[in-house]
């Protein structure tokens, strides 16, 4: 298997996820929520075939429904989001590497397989985020030049990437635009439903 995909979570920390979203619903409810894009993220992640490795944010949770037998468990390392998808790009051996997030309830496995069939042909695949970020970001080469000094969490993210790609004359291709679910309106376009 030469298809890394990469996935990027928080662990579900009363507080300390979804806080944008918090701000309108409260902690609990945004606690929720992201416990079931985490659910929705594991079941679109299991349909895709690749290995597949679960990066947390802070320690590997042993006991969470992520099982050791579909994905390889890690731990982020770096000072800034950028340093850790950098990281996390160079550490995995196989040749095509898709990074995804778990926000996004709008993403299909299959837009994931397409992102691997698209590095065949192209040097970046990159999923534009309706906030102006990017939910998935496909390479074979690390281009650790798309992550340094980039100003995160703003609108810039996904045209400064390009920018960046077209200064190192990288062949891209853009997927469709989905929404991230940061804000009680994202909750409300995608109508993502909370499980019972």
């Amino acid at each position: 298997m030469n298809r890394a995909l990469i996935i990027f979570v928080k662990n579900p920390v009363l507080g300390q996820v979804k806080t944008r979203l918090a701000a309108d619903v409260g902690e609990e409810k945004a606690l929720k929520v992201y416990q079931e894009l985490l659910k929705y993220t594991k079941a679109i992640s299991c349909q895709v075939s690749a290995k597949r490795y679960l990066f947390y944010a802070n320690q590997i949770e042993e006991n969470d429904a992520w099982s050791r037998e579909e994905f390889l468990k890690k731990v982020q390392s770096g000072r800034d989001l950028g340093a850790r998808m950098s990281n996390a790009f160079a550490e995995v051996v196989e040749e095509k590497k898709v990074i995804i997030g778990s926000d996004c309830p709008q993403l299909l496995s299959k837009d994931i397989e397409s992102a691997f069939h698209h590095l065949d042909r192209f040097d970046l695949v990159i999923g534009p985020a309706n906030d102006g970020g990017y939910y998935l970001l496909g390479m074979k080469a690390v281009q650790h030049s798309l992550f340094k000094e980039m100003e995160w969490s703003t609108e810039k993210v996904f045209q400064e990437t390009l920018n960046r790609a077209k200064a190192a004359n990288l062949k891209v291709k853009v997927l469709r635009e989905l929404v991230d679910l940061d804000t009680l309106q994202d909750l409300e376009e995608t109508g993502f439903k909370l499980g019972e």
